[in-house]
């Protein structure tokens, strides 16, 4: 007779989808989770269930399949635990509100968001509701209400403290530094990177560190300011993103900031490389993003005199921002359209 087969059990599932999310390879990670949260329910384990379930979900944002990220964390929002405990419900919700935007469904992002926030306020719920902020002020940023995203990165401010975790702190003035550059406050927005920068630290997590740079790179380059901490920030991400790696969405962001660079620095030519590379996986990426691409490929294109072409790009910019509900920055890409724009 052959050996009886033994089922795997939750631990060795979870342990598994762990160690592929700590080597970036989220499908795999989304795979075990989901097995984790099979297991969990067949033992009529339901805290099991919907951890496992969250972080299959959360793996699924990371892989980049945001409508499936969206359908589990909307049905973990809506889960017994999730009725029984705000801090369940709150972070179901800003992990709905995160996927959303990937889908580019921003309004709907805005709302899952604004439900997390307020849902906890004790001190040691802070980790939960700075999420819930910075998931409210990323949707209302990326939607360009750029007015209620200021007011909400002034509560966010108010809400650090010297006992707030420092990772915890870098994310905080991470996203209000990314609004004031949105709204032009460009100070502002520098000496919140600043502070982001010296609060992370690339020893405790690399990972953070290179998205951080990465980022922050991209805040500058659009407020156009290509001085050398901008430089210093692409190279910084570029290295981090070699040693830990990166998902093909998260290289596309590196390799449209380096061409955003080469464009300031006044070489449209070599920006221009890189953009119809970057162009030919647009379906892959966030309809804003995308938006982003085409918009500085017909800067480019303008600044080598091929008007035509820049015309097509920015027809192109305007259709990925009305996609992603990015309304103004449509109408930015159109009114660059206009006779002697």
């Amino acid at each position: 007779m052959g050996e009886k087969k033994v089922a795997p059990s939750y631990a060795a599932a979870e342990l598994q989808a762990r160690g592929h999310r700590a080597s970036h390879d989220f499908a795999k990670a989304a795979d075990g989770a989901r097995s984790a949260a099979d297991i969990a329910l067949d033992e009529g384990d339901s805290a099991g269930w919907w951890n496992m379930t969250f972080l299959q979900a959360e793996n699924l944002l990371d892989a980049g399949d945001f409508a499936a990220s969206t359908a589990l964390a909307r049905s973990l929002s809506e889960a017994s635990l999730a009725v029984a405990s705000p801090q369940h419900r709150a972070r179901a919700l800003i992990l709905m509100a995160n996927s959303l935007r990937g889908e580019g469904l921003l309004e709907m992002a805005t709302s899952a968001a604004a439900s997390a926030v307020g849902l906890v306020d004790d001190d040691a719920d802070m980790e939960i509701d700075v999420h819930a902020r910075q998931a409210l002020i990323a949707a209302f940023g990326e939607s360009g209400k750029l007015e209620e995203a200021w007011e909400e990165c002034l509560s966010l401010s108010a809400r650090i403290s010297d006992e707030m975790d420092d990772q915890l702190a870098g994310k905080a003035y991470w996203v209000i530094g990314n609004v004031a550059f949105l709204c032009d406050k460009v100070a502002e927005g520098l000496h919140y990177h600043e502070l982001a920068a010296e609060t992370f630290s690339p020893s405790r997590n690399l990972d953070v560190w290179a998205k951080f740079n990465k980022a922050s790179a991209a805040m500058r380059l659009a407020a156009e300011v290509a001085d050398a901490a901008t430089l210093r920030c692409i190279e910084r991400a570029e290295l981090a993103t070699d040693v830990v790696g990166g998902s093909e969405e998260e290289i596309l962001l590196l390799r449209l900031n380096r061409a955003h660079w080469n464009y300031l620095a006044g070489d449209a030519g070599a920006a221009l490389e890189l953009l119809n590379e970057i162009s030919r996986s647009a379906d892959q990426l966030p309809a804003q993003m995308a938006g982003e691409v085409f918009l500085l490929m017909a800067r480019a294109q303008a600044g080598t005199g091929n008007k035509q072409a820049a015309k097509e790009s920015l027809v192109e910019a305007a259709d990925r921002f009305e996609k992603a509900g990015a309304h103004q920055r449509a109408l930015q890409a159109r009114e660059m359209l206009e006779p002697g724009a």
